[in-house]
């Protein structure tokens, strides 16, 4: 089978400036991002911000339903599982670094790099979302770090984005997996902007139509006038805003998950995140608990390196694997986590994810 791969294309402006197209080209999977797809697209920016002939770039995916539904979490499932077809024992290593790698140049990249947020954008996908210059987002943006569900955590710089949203916030989110909405986006910092699915395709002519000698101003302009955030949808998150700090404003994990569920409020949202979260894995919410409390005062850097050590351990643990499983392999939904629930993890098993892979001097990221 051919392996889902990244359209590219460059698009003649005003006066010759040239607009970088990159469209995840994996419909079927919701754009779930394979290491190939993150190989070339990485290869692609490098070579764009070298060539002065091109001023932005705008990157989406393929299709109506998602922009990124997260990474390629089977893949990671076959090579934890030993199966002859995963491409080496490195694997997960060799993924998560390319992935990581990835977010990091989208954050610091020197050109302006619109992200056109439709549809669902989730895990992985947020990763390439939340650097970028421009983030747009419209009435289907479906935006959720759901990681609780497989056993893995918030990952790809999230241990460092959610530390910027209003306390509390960020764990409660990173613990519940909740999904927001295009005006929780735009509310929480994960969004810039919000503009009608349908004005897609003439915005993009007016950002070629604009005048991009200075890029950055131009691209704002544009978008400022396509935006439109009085068609958002209502959000959630601001309208349960005292509730969310309230339980998750303890020092403990395990009280910050009973205060979650045992919580009674009649309310969709809140009732879903609960349910969420009570069939979650344990593990997984002191990781998320953890993970924000080392990273509260980090840089975006550290935090990246800290999460490929964590990404890999959680690989050679079984609640990953199982969690995958349970979700996206067997489908019975019926995942048997290592521990029964968040009270019985004990702190040294906690410990043993965290604990180091690589000496400073050879992590894979130590660039960064």
């Amino acid at each position: 089978m051919t392996e889902p791969l990244v359209h590219f294309e460059e698009l003649t402006g005003h006066g010759d400036a040239r607009l970088g197209i990159a469209r995840l080209e994996a419909p079927r999977s919701l754009n779930a991002l394979s290491l190939s797809m993150i190989e070339r697209l990485e290869a692609q920016l490098e070579a764009w911000e070298a060539d002065p002939a091109i001023a932005a770039v705008w990157l989406e995916g393929s299709g109506d339903k998602a922009f990124c539904a997260g990474g390629d979490v089977v893949a990671l499932y076959h090579a934890m599982k030993g199966d002859a077809q995963t491409p080496g024992d490195d694997f997960p290593t060799r993924y998560f670094t390319a992935e990581y790698r990835l977010d990091y140049r989208i954050h610091t990249y020197p050109k302006p790099l619109v992200v056109w947020g439709d549809g669902i954008v989730m895990g992985g996908g947020l990763g390439l979302m939340a650097g970028g210059s421009e983030r747009v987002v419209t009435e289907t943006s479906r935006i959720a770090m759901p990681e609780i569900t497989i056993g893995l955590y918030p990952d790809i710089g999230a241990s460092w984005f959610l530390n910027h949203m209003p306390s509390g916030v960020g764990r409660y989110l990173g613990l519940t997996g909740a999904q927001l909405n295009a005006r929780d986006a735009l509310s929480l910092g994960l969004a810039d902007r919000f503009i009608p699915r349908e004005r897609r395709d003439a915005l993009i002519v007016a950002l070629r139509e604009a005048d991009l000698s200075r890029p950055a101003a131009a691209v704002a302009e544009v978008l400022g006038r396509f935006e439109h955030r009085e068609q958002a949808p209502p959000g959630q998150v601001l309208a349960h805003f005292d509730t969310l700090q309230a339980l998750v404003d303890v020092a403990d994990v395990a009280e910050a998950v009973r205060r979650i569920l045992d919580d009674t409020r009649d309310d969709a949202w809140l009732a879903a995140n609960r349910a969420r979260l009570a069939a979650g894995c344990p593990v997984t919410a002191y990781l998320v608990w953890e993970m924000q409390a080392r990273h509260r005062h980090t840089s975006l850097a550290d935090a990246f390196r800290d999460e490929l050590n964590l990404s890999v351990q959680c690989t050679r643990h079984a609640d990953l694997a199982e969690g995958v499983r349970a979700l996206l392999i067997d489908k019975d939904k019926q995942p048997r986590w290592s521990h029964r629930d968040v009270a019985a993890v004990p702190r040294a098993d906690v410990d043993d994810f965290l604990a180091p892979l690589w000496a400073p001097e050879e992590h894979p990221l130590r660039a960064l």
